[in-house]
Parts: structure tokens; C-alpha cells; sequence
């Protein structure tokens, strides 16, 4: 088979069926659980500042960082940046069971995904390096030196951050299926990148000149292998918003004029021992992308300025990023206002300057289908979000056809009213019955434009697909806290069951992700921290 048919092969193999979830252990073995920390024992550790930070910008103006008064990118930026971004955000205790939050959130809280930053002037023992991010002490590890002219050369006044992921961190729970949730994860952190970069007046790029294998050579996990394999996803740039710059471009030679003298520190090991999943590898191989992108494939189309629907959340912006909390219920009482709904839904379209679409160059290919339970001024039922005018022919002649397609706010052209009624039992049935997807204000179900593009772009879109779900679902989150209620991430869910609910056939399009917003249930009994005491 070629990488695109073991990609969508994976993604048949590991859907949930009512009779029949994807493949997994079906228990959680605790003597094997990952350590959530990567260290490399032996690097010259740095430890980045905690604050005070500078004055706080409205959560509402990290909608466009280019507004803000841009920062020097120096050491200050950078832990400024990584404590709002990817940071312990707290430490929660029950019954002497104790186990850290994070601002970047993840599937089961496993955290697969991992932090380097490519920069000079952030660690002690070298002008310039690749540094890996250490969330449990909120510091740089140096990994590797580079020649700090080359990098400068190379990158202007932009800062690199790249991405990694550590697939056995959810695979020891979610068994076959969590290459999924890894990719999720990973859109979580681009957006949650995004959004702590704009309060420094700074937008993030992708950098898709970059290939998986120059990626892999700078970052210095090309030759991790085995279960506990770390494979690259992407690399950033962060740089002062609105200012045009070049693509980065890295090749295994430009890499290997950037680095200099060798690699430090050993590379912990996560677990004792290891349920092997080969179709994760599998998978992971045949969506790697080795090919440097000039441009980026399907740029995104113009829409409606995203700012201008609803009203902008009061609310400091840094404090509300580090705030953030996946709800574990919802109480099955609290509305939402329709126009506190309406931008929540706004601020999910493309927009080439806003926070976190800087970071997605290529045209939108997931739409949310929205299950709406409890917003005030709205008729409960089914509606969708098209986010992109050029997706609303396909998307109406996949769908079922009594779908009505009725506009629902002149602010707002691009949400649409599919159906009236109520729609708590499939929104809760379709996400493997969890009364969570019924009991909040309105749930999700992100739809991908799938095997078209897949087949396409190559096997790495599977990957990307994922990605933008995961970005969709960081702003729901943040919207949610600015509005006063709390979202979370629905990895479970009944695939072909939501199909059918939607009248989609075929592989055209799928069901990649779903969410949930409304009012949490708290759990008293749980004991809250410092992050960093």
C-alpha cells in the first residue's frame, strides 16, 4: 500500500462502533505508566523567569496581535511565552493521589507533545541552541549548540519553536487509536503557542519548508526509535505580528551548518515497560512529510472579519490562558447567550490575521457541526459552521437532504440552521454515550473535508487534519472561560454513528474530533495547588 491508503486504512481500523471500540488494552496498566516529564539527564539546565510579566493586554486583543506593541523576542519573551503556552498551570491532589494541569490541554492529560526552541540569548552554556522545554521546572535543556550568525541568517527576528510527539504516552491508555488524540494534542499547542505569542505582539507561522527530516536533524530526535519513539509534527516561527517575512528554509545540509559541537544529555526513559501498537508506527511513517512546501498547498480564502461578531470578553488575557480548565460534566442547566454563542462560533472561521489562523496557511478543511441544546435566542437543534464558501456545495450534496441550510445571523453568514429540535440524545449517543455532550450548552462534531484531500496532499494531511481540529478546539476552550462557562475535548465518539446522523456516506468526509461547551460540574473533593510552589 502507498501512505495515503495506510493512512486511511488506520483511520477505518481504529473507529469506534456502538458493538465494537478500537483496539486497546482495555485496562490501564499502572506499573507501566508513562512518566508525563521527558528530561535529559546531564544538559546544562536553564531556568526561565516566572514573573511578574509585562501589563496585561484583554483576552478580546489577542484576537489580533498586530494591535499590541510587539516585544523584543529575548529570554524574557520566551518564558513569558512558554509559561502561558505549555506551563504547569496547576497541581490538583485527591486522597494522596496527586498530578499536574497543564495551559496546553491533552487527552487523558497524558501530554505527548513536547517543546524545543531554536533561539540565541536563552541558555547560559551556549550563545545559541536547540533547547528542549521542561514543563516541570519551566526551563530550557540544551540539547545541542548552533552557530548563532547562521541562525540569525536564517530566521531574521523570528524565533523557532518546534514540536515533537511521544505517541506511547497515549497509547498505554487509548491503545490503537491514540496516533488520533496525539494529533489533536498537537493543534492544541499550536493555538495555545498562538495565543500567548499575541499577547507579546507576535503572530506564529508554520513553517512548511521545513520537512520531517531536516526537522528531526535539527530538533535531535532522529534517531529516537522504539516504542517510546518522539517524532517530529511541525515547526513554528514566532515573530512580530503583521510584518511580512521569508519562509524558513531547512534542508539535512543547512542543518548541519547550523549545529555545532555535540549533543548533550541522556534521554530519560519513560516507562519500565511496553504494550507494543505497530500500526501507530505504521501510521506515523506513512504521514510523515519529507518534502519542503514552497507555499502552502489551498491558501486560505478572505471571510468577514472574525472580530466583528458578538461582543469582545473583558477579562486579562495571560491570566485567562493559564486559567483554562477541561471540565470533567456539565451540569445540564447552564444557557449561553446567543451573542456570547455567536462570537464564541466567530472566532472559529479562518483569518489571515488573526489568532491562532496565522498558523494554518492552507485553506480550512474541517467544519463544525454544532448541537445546540442551551442558547438563549437560538431554537435548539443542528447547525454548522461552513469555514470556507468554497466547502458549502460539497458539504450540502454529502448531507442528509432534508437539511434546511438557512442563514442565522447577518453577522454571521457562514453558520447555518440545518434542522430544528432537540438533539441532546444523538449529540450523547454519537459521543459513546457520555451525558457530557448532552448535559452543556451546545456540543460539536468537526467534520473534515477527508480522503479527497488526503489523496491529494499526501499522507501528512491526515496528520494537519487533526491539527486544525485541535486548534479549533484551544479556541472553544478560551472562549469558553472569557464567557464564564468551560469547554472540553470528546475523543470517544461513534464515528460512522455521527455519519449517519449528518446523512454523510462515504469518505469524502469524517468526523475527526468532538467537543463540548456549557456550564462544569466541579468535583469538591479535589484539592487545587501551585504550579510552581
Amino acid at each position: 500500500m502507498n501512505d495515503v491508503d495506510v493512512v486511511l486504512a488506520y483511520h477505518r481500523r481504529t473507529k469506534h462502533h456502538p458493538h465494537r471500540y478500537a483496539r486497546s488494552l482495555g485496562f490501564l496498566d499502572w506499573e507501566t505508566q508513562p512518566d508525563p516529564f521527558l528530561r535529559f539527564d546531564g544538559a546544562p539546565t536553564t531556568a526561565l523567569s516566572r514573573g511578574p510579566f509585562p501589563a496585561e493586554p484583554p483576552f478580546a486583543a489577542l484576537d489580533r496581535p498586530a494591535a499590541l506593541p510587539g516585544a523584543p523576542l529575548d529570554a524574557a519573551a520566551i518564558s513569558d511565552l512558554l509559561f502561558h503556552a505549555m506551563a504547569i498551570s496547576a497541581w490538583k491532589e485527591f486522597e494522596g493521589s496527586r498530578w499536574s494541569l497543564r495551559c496546553n490541554p491533552s487527552s487523558g492529560n497524558l501530554h505527548p507533545t513536547e517543546a524545543y526552541v531554536v533561539a540565541a540569548g536563552v541558555g547560559g552554556e551556549a550563545e545559541a541552541g536547540v533547547f528542549h522545554y521542561r514543563p516541570d521546572e519551566h526551563a530550557l535543556e540544551l540539547r545541542r549548540a548552533v552557530d548563532a550568525g547562521a541562525l540569525r541568517r536564517l530566521t531574521g527576528d523570528r524565533v523557532l519553536i518546534g514540536l515533537t510527539s511521544i505517541a506511547w504516552r497515549e497509547a498505554w491508555k487509548y491503545g490503537e487509536r491514540a496516533f488520533r488524540y496525539v494529533q489533536h494534542d498537537v493543534g492544541h499547542a499550536i493555538a495555545a503557542i498562538a495565543y500567548a505569542a499575541a499577547a507579546l505582539g507576535a503572530d506564529v507561522r508554520a513553517e512548511l519548508a521545513v520537512g520531517d527530516a531536516a526537522l528531526a536533524r535539527l530538533l535531535r530526535t532522529e534517531r529516537s526509535t522504539g516504542p517510546e519513539a518522539e517524532h517530529v509534527d511541525l515547526l513554528l516561527s514566532i515573530g512580530p505580528a503583521g510584518r511580512p517575512t521569508p519562509a524558513v528554509r531547512l534542508d539535512a545540509n543547512a542543518v548541519d551548518a547550523l549545529l555545532r559541537g555535540e549533543d548533550l544529555g541522556t534521554r530519560s526513559a519513560l516507562s519500565r515497560d511496553h504494550h507494543d501498537w505497530p500500526v501507530i508506527d505504521e501510521v506515523a511513517e506513512a504521514s510523515r512529510r519529507d518534502g519542503a512546501l514552497a507555499e502552502a498547498p489551498h491558501p486560505a480564502p478572505a471571510v468577514e472579519a472574525a472580530a466583528s461578531v458578538g461582543p469582545a470578553p473583558s477579562g486579562p488575557g495571560r491570566e485567562l490562558l493559564r486559567r483554562r480548565r477541561s471540565a470533567v460534566a456539565m451540569d445540564g442547566r447552564t444557557p449561553l447567550a446567543r451573542d456570547a454563542f455567536l462570537r464564541m462560533v466567530g472566532r472559529l472561521r479562518p483569518d489571515a490575521e488573526s489568532t491562532p489562523w496565522t498558523a494554518f496557511p492552507w485553506r480550512p478543511a474541517v467544519h463544525p457541526f454544532l448541537f445546540v441544546h442551551r442558547v438563549e435566542g437560538l431554537a435548539s437543534g443542528l447547525y454548522v459552521l461552513v469555514r470556507d464558501p468554497s466547502a458549502l456545495a460539497p458539504l450540502r450534496a454529502a448531507c442528509a437532504g432534508r437539511f434546511r441550510w438557512a442563514p442565522v445571523d447577518d453577522a454571521l453568514p457562514s453558520l447555518l440552521l440545518l434542522e430544528e429540535g432537540d438533539v441532546r440524545s444523538i449529540a450523547r449517543s454519537s459521543s459513546c454515550g457520555q451525558e457530557i455532550a448532552s448535559d452543556g450548552a451546545f456540543a460539536a462534531a468537526m467534520v473534515a473535508e477527508f480522503a479527497p484531500r488526503i489523496g491529494a496532499d499526501g499522507g501528512w494531511r491526515y496528520r494537519a487534519l487533526h491539527w486544525e481540529a485541535g486548534a479549533l478546539g484551544q479556541v472553544l476552550y478560551l472562549e469558553a472561560e472569557a464567557a464564564g462557562v468551560r469547554a472540553t475535548g470528546i475523543g470517544c465518539f461513534f464515528d460512522d454513528l455521527t455519519h449517519g446522523a449528518l446523512g454523510l456516506r462515504g469518505e469524502d468526509h469524517q468526523v475527526v474530533y468532538h467537543f463540548t461547551v456549557g456550564g462544569p460540574v466541579d468535583d469538591p473533593r479535589l484539592v487545587t495547588r501551585p504550579a510552581y510552589p
